[in-house]
């Protein structure tokens, strides 16, 4: 029986008729309802015709995550009186519920996607719905993209909805080709705000790491929140470690504390889900699931921890996983809204009000953040390699795209240009990232299937801490556990076995096994031990083991879970398998690298023959007779990174390079552009032949780099012979002195002694650029400095004058010095 008091009561339903409109006249639309509202459970009942009439339709729900997919599902079917299966059902990975009359099903986004690459056309389905798309996951951006592709390309009958649970909606509105936006208002209580920041200063989170003295914090606000506050409480934390951590710290709270996230068993979420039965408070601890796609009935307060958990990958050390950051505005309104769905609540807020300005405004796009291979890996399947051609709210950030087609063309899935192959279409059909595709299908061929759907099943889902840091060792705890962690892994082996035949190589050793499959899934982090726990990846980025880790002594590992903490240059291994040489070849043979190395280290050239995985040395002997171009290259490396001082240079060289400068500066070419990156680029013109016949540091030290800059004069016009005219090593002033001229400054100098200058009324110029001259006493100390000798003699001489003939009687000091003889000696000597 339809609960139609129960649907008469959802906000949405004053939403629905102009939804409709939208839809006849469009095809596509963009709904905006708060939470609660019913967007998720009504909406998809009236589109499919099962609450309040219309025409039967079959309608498909994207959810972002298989929580939000199987309680939407039993929500619905709730609402029409029957239990999921019937008319409305669900499919998220490993699970099927979904009968002969269903014609609503919820499916989380990575199901939809695998079901477009084998049917474009979707046939038999009227509309889709893309739910929470406000959340920007990679999975719901590319199925809108490709819902998008077929709606123009074939199923222009096909009705798209964006579904969100904020007013940011028209960037949708937009890709769906300018489609309606209708909104729902939604009934919300007031909620009042407290600021509950801790007492004394946390550290900032990075990785995966969370200040435990935060944690501890935000145990006490919920203690304060159930001495202060009725109803039950809804605690936000970023990860399942800290909700564990946090539910530790609630020991003998009076109420029942239950922890939802996507690994929770199916029987707690639906508990949690189900609501209070009435016999005592909750505080149910929450990852952002809670946040907009599921509703928890019975809360009266929020406690928001204020984290959250985002992808990040570091492209040039090839590690990604999810990171800890500060949880955006948006985030923490969608929280706070939580405690006002049912009556007027209250969120406690564990940061200073101070800060909130600070936070992002929305959550980055994963589509920015995460690795994109399985992306890229989609997109080539879809026919567009790039992804050029498709509709997204934000385009792939184009070093992750590299990145991603260089992870593609190491694994078989795609051909040089970037088109997808039978391996590849068979690797985006396992529902797994590609690394893990490639781990499954060559694993099984040396392990067996069975096998390797074990390994691949842990890699998939990283297993609890207290399983260690051995991947072999985990393996064995999920074979004998009873957690609901084993439960998950032994339902994925089995959905990962059916893909792979189980024939062959099964009846080695598990550790080999692990460590076989973990290297194919991540060659480029095989290590090798450097000692005392340390070791260096074929990436080219050391890892490092905890203290008392049983993996310190190994020689080789094949590292499946890192991360690197702020402020380290080294990883730190949370999980990894013993392997030895081989199996590092054998996995990683495609950075393989036999051959000649010369190249700058130590200060000197080093020549020799080495074999490497990556970065990581496996055999090295000396080369005696290396070729004479690698040399060659090896030294212009060490002047690169040394300087051009490994050069002989002598004072009247740095002179030289100064006036050649100045005068490229003053009048440009044919002077040539001695600066440090033209010069080196330069090499072959000024360096030869010494260069090339040069072998080692002590032969650069030989070469006379004075020599080697005239050849870069212009010779062939003629002008190298105007050297000494344009930018003379030294001018002669009135005293018969010959003075140096520095270049060295943005103009040149002349630093000469006042009384050397009498009767020179205009600046000396070279090149026709005035000197800056300095007048120095007769003594040799500055005095004064002028590029305008007549304006000094007539407003700034008397000034000196009078400071300096007292302290130097015996030198002449004459009222007008543009009239007298201009002399070196004291006026005794000049007699």
């Amino acid at each position: 029986m339809i609960r139609t008091d129960a649907l008469d009561q959802l906000p949405v339903r004053t939403a629905v008729p102009a939804l409709e409109r939208a839809l006849d006249d469009r095809g596509v639309a963009v709904l905006c309802a708060p939470p609660g509202t019913g967007k998720t459970t009504l909406v998809p009942l009236v589109l499919a015709g099962l609450a309040g009439g219309g025409p039967v339709r079959r309608v498909v729900v994207a959810e972002p995550r298989r929580i939000a997919a199987r309680a939407a599902a039993r929500r619905m079917a709730w609402l029409i009186g029957e239990r999921a299966g019937g008319r409305v059902g669900f499919t998220v990975r490993g699970e099927r519920v979904v009968g002969r009359d269903t014609v609503v099903e919820v499916v989380t986004t990575g199901v939809l996607l695998q079901r477009l690459q084998r049917d474009q056309e979707l046939a038999g389905v009227d509309a889709v719905i893309i739910d929470e798309c406000h959340e920007r996951h990679l999975d719901a951006d590319t199925v809108a993209a490709f819902l998008l592709d077929v709606r123009e390309a074939i199923r222009p009958d096909l009705r798209l909805v964006a579904a969100s649970a904020t007013t940011d909606a028209q960037g949708w509105a937009r890709l769906l080709g300018g489609a309606p936006v209708v909104e729902a208002e939604g009934v919300s209580h007031p909620v009042e705000v407290l600021w509950a920041p801790p007492a004394a200063p946390v550290r900032p989170p990075h990785g995966m790491r969370v200040d435990p003295a935060l944690l501890a914090h935000v145990a006490a606000t919920v203690r304060r929140a159930l001495a202060e506050r009725d109803g039950d409480v809804l605690c936000f934390l970023p990860g399942v470690g800290e909700i564990g951590r946090v539910a530790g710290q609630l020991a003998g709270v009076a109420a029942e504390v239950l922890q939802v996230h996507g690994r929770a068993p199916a029987a707690v979420q639906d508990a949690v889900l189900a609501g209070s039965s009435g016999e005592g408070r909750r505080v149910v601890l929450a990852t952002s699931v809670a946040e907009s796609s599921l509703t928890v009935p019975g809360v009266r307060v929020v406690v928001d921890s204020g984290l959250a958990r985002e992808p990040r990958t570091d492209h040039a050390r090839g590690l990604s996983a999810l990171t800890t950051v500060r949880a955006s505005q948006a985030a923490g309104r969608q929280r706070a809204g939580r405690a006002g769905r049912e009556a007027p609540g209250a969120v406690y807020r564990c940061w200073a009000q101070a800060e909130d300005g600070r936070l992002a405004r929305f959550p980055s796009p994963e589509i920015k953040v995460a690795d994109l291979a399985a992306f890229a890996l989609q997109a080539a399947c879809w026919g567009d390699p790039d992804a050029s051609g498709l509709a997204l709210l934000d385009p792939p950030p184009a070093g992750a795209m590299s990145a991603a087609r260089e992870v593609l063309t190491a694994v078989g899935a795609v051909d040089a240009e970037g088109r997808v192959t039978g391996r590849g279409t068979r690797m985006s059909r396992l529902g797994l990232h590609p690394r893990l595709a490639r781990a499954l299908l060559d694993g099984a061929a040396g392990v067996g299937g069975r096998r390797a759907a074990e390994v691949v099943a842990l890699l998939s889902e990283e297993p609890p801490r207290e399983y260690g840091d051995d991947l072999a060792a985990a393996l064995r705890a999920a074979r004998r556990g009873g957690d609901g962690y084993a439960g998950r892994w032994r339902q994925e082996v089995r959905r990962l076995s059916s893909f792979v035949a189980d024939a062959g190589g099964g009846s080695g050793p598990d550790d080999a096994a692990v460590g076989l499959v973990a290297a194919l899934a991540f060659p480029e982090r095989v290590a090798r031990a450097r000692g005392e726990g340390a070791f260096l990846m074929a990436s080219g980025t050391g890892a490092e083991l905890r203290e008392g880790s049983g993996l310190r002594s190994a020689p080789w590992l094949a590292v499946a879970v890192a991360d690197r903490p702020a402020h380290s240059a080294s990883a730190r291994v949370r999980l990894a398998a013993v392997i030895d040489e081989d199996t590092a070849r054998a996995a990683a043979g495609h950075l393989r690298f036999a051959g000649e190395e010369v190249h700058w280290a130590g200060g000197d050239v080093v020549a020799r023959r080495v074999e490497r995985l990556g970065a990581v040395e496996l055999s090295v002997r000396p080369l005696k007779q290396p070729a004479p171009g690698l040399v060659r290259e090896a030294l212009v490396e060490g002047l690169r990174r040394e300087g051009l001082g490994l050069l002989r240079w002598t004072r009247e060289t740095g002179q030289l390079r100064e006036r050649l400068a100045f005068l490229h500066r003053e009048l440009g070419e044919p002077w040539p552009d001695v600066s440090r990156g033209a010069l080196l680029e330069r090499t072959e013109q000024w360096l030869e032949p010494e260069l090339s016949r040069a072998r080692r540091r002590s032969d650069l030290a030989r070469i006379d780099a004075g020599q080697a800059l005239r050849r870069l004069l212009p010779w062939a016009t003629g002008e190298a012979v105007r050297l000494d005219e344009l930018a003379p090593e030294r001018i002669e002033v009135p005293s018969g002195s010959r003075i140096r001229v520095e270049y060295g400054g943005a103009q040149p100098v002349l630093a000469v002694k006042l009384q050397e200058l009498f009767g020179l009324r205009e600046t000396p110029r070279v090149a026709g650029v005035p000197v800056l001259v300095h007048l120095l006493s007769p003594a040799g100390r500055p005095a004064a400095v002028t590029a305008d000798l007549a304006s000094f003699w007539q407003d700034g001489y008397r000034a000196v004058r009078a400071e300096l003939r007292g302290r130097y009687p015996k030198h002449p000091w004459p009222e007008d010095p543009t009239t007298v003889e201009a002399t070196r000696f004291t006026k005794r000597a000049r007699r």
